[in-house]
């Protein structure tokens, strides 16, 4: 059985699924509109379940948290893992680029497999895909948008000065 439950936060709601025992998934607002009547069809909402994630998620917004500490279960091939295992070593508040983690991998050639590895990141802030950018320093591709990208890198404090929330930019735009 699947669970599932929605939380707010400063980049707009997020969609929570678990097995029952691990997190399978943390979707924003976009990915979550294309999933959740799947979900919806086929889970089960139980806000119970997700306790502890959602207050590390608070905290980690708050800015008490830098590390998450969750049972992760996300659904893959080998290589898609291995990526998101490494994903995992990114300290918070550091960027490294998609080149470097494949050669990390002793794959030097697999940048663009490691970039839509990263893309498809089911469980994304936890496995911090936000903090992977281009070679050249600058901001590519994240499944949430951009401007959430580049909100999530300077909450923490990677990028300057702190963004307003997406519902604020959105709201004014």
């Amino acid at each position: 059985m699947n669970h599932y439950t929605v939380m707010e936060s400063p980049i707009d709601s997020l969609l929570l699924t678990s097995d029952g025992e691990y997190l399978t998934g943390l979707y924003m607002e976009t990915e979550a509109a294309a999933c959740l009547p799947q979900i919806r069809k086929e889970g089960r909402r139980d806000p119970s379940l997700f306790r502890d994630a959602i207050a590390q998620l608070n905290a980690y917004f708050a800015k008490e948290l830098h590390r998450f500490d969750l049972p992760l279960k996300a659904s893959g091939t080998p290589f898609q893992k291995t990526v998101w295992d490494l994903l995992t070593t990114i300290p918070y508040g550091e960027t490294v680029s998609y080149k470097s983690i494949a050669e990390r991998m002793h794959a030097p050639n697999a940048t663009r497999a490691v970039g839509l590895a990263n893309g498809r990141n089911p469980i994304s802030i936890i496995i911090p895909c936000h903090r992977v950018i281009g070679a050249n320093g600058k901001l590519t591709g994240y499944g949430g948008g951009l401007p959430r990208k580049q909100w999530l890198l300077a909450h923490e404090g990677r990028q300057g000065t702190l963004v307003a929330p997406i519902r604020a930019v959105r709201q004014s735009a």
